[in-house]
């Protein structure tokens, strides 16, 4: 039986070789090829054809989310098992729609996480159903209260409301783990919908909404009082 193929993604070269090492004392495995950007990640898997990429979530040119889900787009027949050094749930449902099989913390023991590709790449899940039913469902479920906000998809609902809280285009880009470039490109969009043309007259009108929702709870809760 051949051995399983691994192609790590990280920029951090002591991890790198680190996980080479643990991976490569192992019989049934072996690492065809190392990456440290998420565009040089993407040419690896051509060049190397791995079974399974250990990809790292932060990369510094981009998000490793979005190499993932751009190894699965053009290389299907590859998993991807997500690597980071938090544990986040908007990270995990990124790393969800993204078409990872596995997101695991760099914390794992090294017993578990050799356990973990093996798994991934005899393609199974390491994604908690539960989890992602939940993750799911709350997707499904927002709910659309104004007839504007409504036009934009989920992932610029999430952008507006960065933009309400004042995050810059960069911060936006870090907290949903995309290229800044993508989040201009979405913030031009959703604008375009909402027939604006400044950010600031977005994030008004969210707060305006967000005011409205509060002093509707309020009186709600003060006519059950009375």
């Amino acid at each position: 039986m051949s051995a399983l193929k691994v192609l790590l993604v990280d920029d951090h070269e002591v991890v790198r070789t680190g996980l080479r090492a643990l991976i490569d004392s192992q019989e049934d495995m072996q690492v065809v090829g190392e990456a440290g950007t998420a565009e040089e990640a993407v040419r690896r898997v051509g060049y190397d054809s791995p079974d399974v990429v250990v990809l790292d979530v932060r990369l510094p040119d981009g998000s490793g989310v979005e190499a993932c889900r751009e190894i699965r787009q053009r290389f299907p027949e590859v998993k991807v098992l997500m690597l980071t050094s938090f544990a986040d749930e908007e990270a995990l449902m990124a790393a969800i729609l993204a078409g990872a099989s596995g997101y695991v913390l760099k914390r794992v023991k090294s017993d578990d996480l050799l356990g973990d590709i093996r798994r991934v790449g005899a393609g199974e899940s390491l994604l908690d159903p539960e989890m992602v039913d939940r993750l799911f469902h709350r997707l499904r479920s927002g709910s659309e209260d104004d007839e504007l906000l409504s036009r934009l998809t989920k992932q610029e609902r999430r952008i507006v409301e960065y933009i309400a809280d004042g995050l810059t285009n960069r911060q936006i880009a870090e907290e949903m783990f995309l290229a800044e470039k993508t989040v201009k490109n979405y913030v031009s969009t959703l604008l375009a919908k909402l027939g604006m043309s400044r950010r600031s007259e977005a994030a008004a009108y969210v707060a305006r909404i967000e005011a409205s929702k509060q002093e509707k709870t309020v009186a709600e809760s003060w006519d059950e009082l009375k």
